[in-house]
């Protein structure tokens, strides 16, 4: 949840997913828990052989229950912008799926360079490292490893599932409350 807010639509997901397949999972406890991939998740609720097809079912339901209602996180935009006007480049590195993660950023109108998907913590160090970034931006404490992987700086911001502090002691470079105070240090640190 760094660029965009998913997360009513990821527990609508769970919720539908829940029912078809007649089995619990407490959404709230799972959007209070994301950053990993999907079948990591799933094995909190589902036997292993169960977990791929319950995958491809969420999947399958996520561009009609989830992507409407996505919003973009408040700085969102103007972080893109402000790393644009400074003539920088703008890379989304996401435990997401690829079709899901460009779905979003299309929705909401990201003007990113280039979508990379389903990585999550130092597995996000390739695509950063090939793509030159000199900051990373996240709200997990995997995207400090991601960052420190690809020779990044580790900007972290309290908008997942962990605070300032928290994120301060995991050991990022830099900790913001949201992205409305990314330019402001973007600005200065450039």
């Amino acid at each position: 949840m760094t660029l965009a807010d998913t997360r009513s639509g990821i527990a609508a997901v769970f919720d539908e997913l829940a029912v078809r397949l007649g089995v619990v999972i407490d959404s709230a406890v799972v959007i209070s828990r994301l950053g990993p991939p999907l079948e990591l998740e799933l094995a909190n609720w589902l036997p292993e052989e169960d977990i791929p097809g319950a995958a491809a079912l969420f999947r399958e339901l996520y561009p009609d229950v989830a992507l409407p209602v996505h919003t973009a996180m408040s700085g969102a935009h103007e972080a893109i912008k402000a790393v644009r006007e400074a003539g920088g480049g703008v890379i989304v590195v996401t435990g997401k799926n690829i079709h899901d993660a460009r779905r979003t950023v299309d929705l909401l109108g990201f003007d990113v360079d280039e979508v990379v998907g389903s990585v999550f913590g130092a597995g996000k160090g390739g695509a950063l490292a090939r793509f030159g970034a000199d900051a990373y931006v996240g709200d997990h404490v995997a995207d400090i490893e991601a960052a420190r992987a690809g020779g990044a700086v580790s900007v972290a911001v309290a908008t997942g599932p962990y605070t300032v502090g928290e994120l301060r002691d995991h050991g990022a470079d830099v900790t913001l409350s949201d992205l409305t105070e990314f330019a402001a240090w973007f600005g200065d640190w450039n």
